[in-house]
This record gives structure tokens, C-alpha cells and sequence, in this order.
């Protein structure tokens, strides 16, 4: 296998249209060539949300010019590419099968590797871009769909310890910000909204907190914002009622990270403990202090990624391609999308919309 890998990452699995290059070189030195990220917030603005048609019509419009730009960023030429990866799943059908056919379709023509990749995995995997963190590690999954503790025991190995049985926390951030009158995307509103709050004005619920494990719900305190509307008039009121409810995610995630921390501690004896926190959510920097502070208290070193590769990005899924080529692992062209698609296939059902990916 050549030591050098150059590889191009496809990512529409939303509403983002993301295509980047990236390359490792023989020490294991990684490096970003381009990263190229083209959102449809403004288009989705008036519908309060994705609407998957609309956003799978913007990538077959958007596609081409995407991945041109990141080889022409780059400096490199298509013929210099080691393989081709592409979001393969979980996501928007209609919106997986466009990056997915264009990547199968470039790995095609040039006779190179293709590798179908998991959305989720290229958020678990995306800290090793920049830090040679060793398995296994305990992973926060954090976006807008999701919501999971893993322990990443290698590539393509994944135990899921615990997850939300109803609500994703980006999509909880999202809806509240809807009911205040904020616009889509909602969640970096709420954090810049809360800066200015009172955090104690609001007591909110903490639904399951003191059940056993490190399962999560957010249903609950999305209906008790909804009963709280009446009385949020003014603009200090949704301040003081998005201070309250980061303090309200914050206290959850504080305990139940530390009992997924604990549940790793219990099955792995290392000397180093490391705490992965990934997603489109990682990006809020109240959470990144209170998981810090939590990690300093349970002795674990933390990783975040950087701020521009929390959300969907090509980065990540031309990364995990890598990571999975050095496996010696490739994928066939004739591979379809997958909308669902769990990292940890043997987890226990759970009804809710937890495990709707």
C-alpha cells in the first residue's frame, strides 16, 4: 500500500453540500488541502427545517462546482487521488444518493478506490484528524439527529452504552428556538441569546436524570418550554429562558456523561482515559466547559474537533475513508444509501427517535 494518501470526501447527507481533500502523509502526518462547505440554511429559512426535496435538488445543482472547487483549493488533479469516499448513510435518502452517485461515479472513471462511509463514523473519527488518540475511547455524538455514547473500540467497531429514546439534543436546541421566534438553524440563536440570561429564572425538568445508565430525554423539557410560552414576551424573557435551558442541557449531560464515563472505566483498565465529543452540538461552547470541567474531575483528556469540522463537512468523510483504506477495507460501486444506518448494529431496540439512525 502507498504511504501517501490523498483522498477526496463527498458529504450531502442534510443539507450541506461539502467536498474536501485530505492527505497523510508516510509519518502519519494528516493534512486538509480544502475543505469546501456550501450551506442551505437561507434556502430552508421560510420552512422553519429541511425539506428534503429542496435540499436534494440544491446538491444535484451544487455538486459539480463543490467538489471542482476542492481540487482546484487543493492543488491537486483528480488523477492524484488515492480513492474516492462518500456518505453512504444514515440521512436523507433523496439527498445521500447525490454525493454518493457522484463519488461512485469519479472513483468509477478513475479506476480508484471507493469507500461508502458512515456519517457517524466520520464524526467519531474526525479528532484523530489532528491527535494520534488510541483506541478505544469513549465517543459523545452530539447533532441534530443524534444523540449517543459509544465506545469506539477500532474502526468499524462500535458498542453504543447509551442514547436519547426520543429527542436528539441539536434537534431539542432547534425546536425550542423555533417556539421563541428564532430562526433555523436555532441552536447557535439560543447560545448566543443566553449569553445575556438569567440561568436560574426558568426550572426546567431533567427528564430520566437519576434513572439507571446514560440514556437521555429531551421530550419533556421541550413540552415544558412549550407551557412556558405565555409567559415569554419580551426579549430579556428569551434570554432568561435560553440561559435556563443550556444550564438545564448542561446539568443533564454533566451526569450523564459522568455515568458513561464510569460505565468505560468499569470495562476498560487504562492509564489513559480519553473523552471524544463530536457533532454539530460540540460546536457550543457552553457544553465544551462543562464537559471539560467534568473530564478534569474524572480524569479523562478530552478531545474536541475543531469548530469548523463539528457539523457536516467533507473532511471527516474523506478521513474515514483513509482510516478504513489502511484497513484494507473498500467497497463496491453497486453499494446503495442507507437512512438508517447504526454504528453499533447489536444495540438493544429502543422506541423513540433515538435509534432512527
Amino acid at each position: 500500500m502507498k504511504k501517501d494518501l490523498t483522498f477526496l470526501g463527498i458529504e450531502t447527507s442534510c443539507d450541506e453540500t461539502a467536498a474536501s481533500i485530505v492527505r497523510e502523509d508516510e509519518e502519519g502526518n494528516v493534512k486538509i488541502l480544502s475543505n469546501v462547505i456550501s450551506s442551505q440554511v437561507d434556502e430552508h429559512l421560510k420552512f422553519g427545517g429541511v425539506v428534503p426535496e429542496n435540499a436534494a435538488r440544491s446538491h444535484a445543482e451544487k455538486i459539480d462546482i463543490i467538489i471542482k472547487k476542492a481540487i482546484d483549493d487543493s492543488k491537486c488533479k483528480f488523477e492524484e487521488l488515492d480513492g474516492v469516499a462518500a456518505t453512504a448513510g444514515p440521512g436523507l435518502l433523496v439527498c445521500l444518493m447525490v454525493g454518493l452517485s457522484a463519488g461512485k461515479s469519479i472513483a468509477g472513471i478513475l479506476k480508484k478506490p471507493f469507500l461508502a462511509i458512515n456519517h457517524l463514523e466520520g464524526h467519531a473519527l474526525t479528532p484523530r484528524i489532528f491527535n494520534k488518540i488510541e483506541f478505544p475511547y469513549l465517543l459523545l455524538l452530539v447533532s441534530g439527529g443524534h444523540t449517543q455514547f459509544l465506545i469506539v473500540e477500532g474502526i468499524g467497531k462500535y458498542k453504543r452504552i447509551g442514547t436519547t429514546i426520543d429527542d436528539a439534543l441539536g434537534e431539542t436546541f432547534d425546536k425550542t428556538a423555533k417556539m421563541i421566534g428564532l430562526e433555523f438553524p436555532g441552536g447557535p440563536k439560543i447560545e448566543k441569546l443566553a449569553e445575556n440570561g438569567n440561568e436560574k429564572t426558568y426550572v426546567l425538568p431533567k427528564p430520566i436524570l437519576n434513572h439507571p445508565g446514560c440514556n437521555l430525554s429531551f421530550a419533556g423539557l421541550k413540552t415544558a418550554i412549550l407551557r412556558l410560552l405565555p409567559k415569554i414576551k419580551t426579549k430579556k424573557d428569551k434570554e432568561n429562558l435560553a440561559a435556563s435551558f443550556q444550564k438545564t442541557i448542561n446539568e443533564i449531560l454533566y451526569i450523564k456523561c459522568k455515568s458513561a464515563m464510569t460505565e468505560f472505566i468499569s470495562k476498560y483498565k487504562k492509564d489513559k482515559k480519553v473523552f471524544v465529543i463530536s457533532g454539530g452540538v460540540a460546536s457550543n461552547k457552553s457544553i465544551r466547559n462543562n464537559l471539560d470541567k467534568l473530564s478534569k474531575e474524572m480524569d479523562f483528556e478530552n478531545f474536541f474537533p475543531p469548530i469548523e469540522l463539528c457539523s457536516d463537512n467533507g473532511a471527516m468523510i474523506a478521513w474515514a475513508g483513509i482510516e478504513r483504506f489502511k484497513k484494507g477495507i473498500e467497497d463496491n460501486l453497486d453499494v446503495l444509501a442507507k437512512p438508517r444506518w447504526p454504528l453499533d448494529p447489536d444495540a438493544p431496540f429502543l422506541k423513540g427517535a433515538g435509534v432512527k439512525y
